[in-house]
């Protein structure tokens, strides 16, 4: 199923997923000044498939970047003399069946070319000619090695789509060297204990350009299309299409500090309490009451509309809900692990999907 591509890459540890140029451009264009005279990292991206690079060395001047840094993992890299992007005599004599990851600094992009325009031609050039760096890694170019750690402490900001098995640990990575980010992966990462706690913290926050809906990835020729979004390009490329796409970043920017608007009245009717836990129910973010001060259970998309001014984040159902053997007998409920449960009505419990219990800032007008 399309919807558990993100945790089916983290099982199998296939990790592969491009991310589209307009993707990646409808989010950049948020932080264009923040980018400004900084040092920006793409460590899990080889330029030979990596839009981030390829959207970040086309921009180089416009961004006004100080340096870009991009590596390569050896399991993403190809091989022999289709190793890079660009054609560079150096790679010719390493042998054709070898990975070899790598990484590109680059500090300087002109229109060497002088069509008007700087594109991936005018960096070739320049790479070709010693103006930047383009250097075989010693290791097999994780983001964990030791030499990849020391491009990471160069950096100011780090935008990437890191390996989705591994996303947990990438983020505390970030924020053991106090880095800003941009990074993709999926929503219910949300739901990770210690992913949660840096959202509660305002630590970290939702990007602004996905809210909703599916975003389509490019997949290796080897990937397996088992999912029901896919497609097959007129050239034989892959592509697949995944629900629950988010951008995670810690840079600010405009719309997260804009409130919700919110025009429901409370009644104990229409926002029922939970059996375990002591919070009104509110199934969708639109439906938040605009009287109602106490704890709410919102659903974890709440987040995309999340202004920190506006609403405290208290918890998640995952970790401050009570055990049902509390308040039910064992068989009217569905056991599994800890969820808000609210009452059918008969005598049974039905389990939902994970809530964030939510409180407003300050008192209701």
């Amino acid at each position: 199923m399309a919807t558990n591509l993100f945790e089916e890459a983290k099982r199998n540890k296939a990790d592969e997923f491009y991310t589209q140029l307009s993707d990646i451009e409808a989010e950049m264009r948020h932080y264009k000044e923040q980018f400004r005279g900084k040092v920006i990292l793409c460590n899990c991206d080889d330029p030979y498939e990596s839009n981030f690079f390829k959207y970040f060395a086309m921009n180089f001047n416009f961004l006004g970047l100080k340096k870009l840094i991009a590596t390569c993992y050896s399991e993403s890299a190809v091989a022999g003399e289709q190793l890079s992007l660009f054609d560079i005599a150096s790679f010719e004599q390493k042998s054709p069946d070898a990975k070899h990851p790598y990484k590109i600094e680059i500090t300087e992009v002109r229109d060497e070319n002088a069509d008007g325009a700087v594109d991936l031609a005018d960096v070739e050039y320049l790479l070709k000619n010693g103006k930047n760096a383009l250097t075989l890694l010693e290791g097999d170019g994780d983001f964990r090695s030791p030499e990849c750690i020391k491009l990471l402490k160069q950096s100011d900001i780090v935008i990437t789509n890191p390996p989705f098995s591994l996303f947990r640990e990438y983020v505390a990575q970030l924020f053991k060297y106090k880095k800003e980010f941009i990074i993709i992966g999926n929503v219910n990462a949300v739901t990770y204990k210690d992913i949660f706690h840096l959202f509660s913290a305002n630590k970290i926050w939702l990007g602004q350009s996905i809210h909703s809906g599916d975003r389509e990835f490019r997949v290796p020729d080897h990937y397996p299309l088992q999912a029901s979004g896919f497609r097959v390009d007129e050239n034989g490329v892959k592509y697949i299409r995944v629900k629950g796409v988010r951008w995670f970043t810690n840079l600010d920017y405009d719309e997260r500090h804009e409130n919700i608007t919110l025009y429901k009245q409370y009644t104990p009717e229409e926002y029922p309490r939970y059996v375990n836990y002591d919070a009104i129910e509110v199934s969708k973010t639109a439906d938040i009451p605009y009287d109602y001060d106490g704890e709410m259970g919102v659903p974890i998309t709440f987040l995309d509309k999340y202004n920190p001014e506006q609403f405290e984040i208290i918890g998640s159902s995952r970790f401050v809900g009570k055990s049902m053997s509390e308040f039910a007998a064992k068989g009217t409920y569905v056991a599994g692990g800890i969820r808000f449960y609210l009452p059918n009505g008969d005598g049974t419990y039905r389990c939902l999907y994970d809530r964030i219990v939510i409180k407003r800032r300050g008192a209701v007008q």
